[in-house]
């Protein structure tokens, strides 16, 4: 009896093998990398929605409305699921007033799923002839296809896993697979631009893009601070499309005193490598009058927000809508849920993983 295939084994990837575990369906999971968990093994670990359906269109504007549903509706019993199979909770919330959800610790999340099933390592190659279940993480590792689709002046610098380099996306092609709008769309953080690794990318997020003046390094001051979205993915984007990547957070004293989550922006700034904390007299433009402080921040991409075309089986789909048999996708491999704006691409993962598995189980659950 032929077998599926889930190709990686990061959120998507994990859930859906599970999932088709419980349905009784023969399957393999091959993960290019060297470990499990992809990308959600170095991300906080919350997965969420937006409280209201009408928010999530409006952060969203250009996204798959019916995707959006799906993820929205069938988030609440994918969290629960999720827990159910002993997934440890960090978070019974998540701290936002804008949003629902529930944090998990990455690695707990990662033992607890990979433990029960069988991950093949260093195994990329993707079979043409095989059911599939595509959950490669999106093309964020793939220098060509960034710079293709996404940011063409100046690499972008990663914060992600290493392997996500858009096999998914090619294989797919190969097979007549339709995109997604949103290819030149990513989600990421401005980071400071000095050295970091991995354990790091929570943690020198430079979350303070609202309260600061952003220069580029021309000292054109390309993004006013008024127009930084809650997320701040579109200064983000902005970044990865000026000079070398880079920007300046310059900040006055009422700045530093402001709060962002739990911290003040003057303790992000301090928390910042040395080498990305520049001297006002060392810019390369002349500062503000008001301005104290001032942060060198490169733009960096944690994951595509383009991606294949599917439906609500998260079956992939020809550009005419009709779908490729035994193919699917789950993750941000799919695109066209966050289109224009910034959605929980774990929540994404999560709730399109159950749906390819499903689907690829022929089993459709009551929503």
């Amino acid at each position: 009896m032929t077998q599926t295939v889930v190709a990686g084994a990061g959120m998507a990837g994990l859930v859906a093998a599970t999932r088709l575990r419980e349905l009784g369906v023969r399957h393999v999971v091959r993960e290019k990398g060297t470990r499990a968990g992809g990308s959600m093994l170095l991300s906080s670990g919350v997965v969420w929605r937006h409280r209201r359906f009408d928010d999530f269109r409006r952060e969203c504007p250009r996204g798959d409305a019916k995707l959006q549903r799906l993820v929205w509706e069938r988030l609440d019993g994918a969290l629960d699921w999720l827990e159910s199979r002993g997934v440890p909770v960090d978070r019974p919330e998540t701290g936002n007033p804008l949003t629902a959800g529930r944090g998990f610790d990455p690695r707990g999340l990662t033992q607890t799923l990979a433990s029960r099933l069988d991950v093949e390592l260093g195994a990329g190659e993707l079979d043409p002839d095989a059911p599939t279940i595509l959950c490669t993480g999106g093309f964020a590792a793939s220098s060509e296809l960034v710079a293709e689709h996404v940011a063409p002046a100046a690499p972008l610098r990663l914060r992600a896993a290493p392997w996500s380099e858009g096999d998914a996306l090619r294989h797919a092609l190969a097979r007549g697979a339709g995109t997604t709008d949103g290819m030149d769309e990513f989600y990421g953080r401005n980071m400071p631009d000095a050295p970091w690794d991995e354990t790091q990318l929570v943690s020198l997020s430079q979350l303070y893009a609202r309260h600061a003046r952003i220069f580029d390094e021309d000292g054109v001051e390309f993004f006013a601070a008024g127009d930084v979205s809650w997320s701040e993915t579109n200064v983000v984007q902005a970044t990865a499309r000026r000079p070398g990547a880079r920007a300046y957070y310059l900040l006055d004293e009422r700045a530093l005193e402001r709060k962002v989550r739990d911290r003040t922006v003057a303790e992000m700034v301090e928390s910042a490598p040395p080498e990305a904390r520049v001297p006002l007299a060392d810019l390369p433009f002349e500062a503000p009058p008001e301005s104290i402080a001032a942060v060198r921040v490169v733009a960096s991409i944690t994951h595509t927000v383009g991606g294949l075309r599917v439906d609500d089986q998260a079956r992939v789909l020809r550009a005419d809508g009709s779908a490729i048999d035994g193919l699917w996708a789950a993750g941000v491999d799919a695109g066209g849920v966050a289109t224009g704006g910034y959605a929980s691409g774990l929540a994404q993962a999560l709730v399109l993983g159950l749906a390819a598995a499903e689907s690829a189980a022929g089993y459709r659950p009551m929503v």
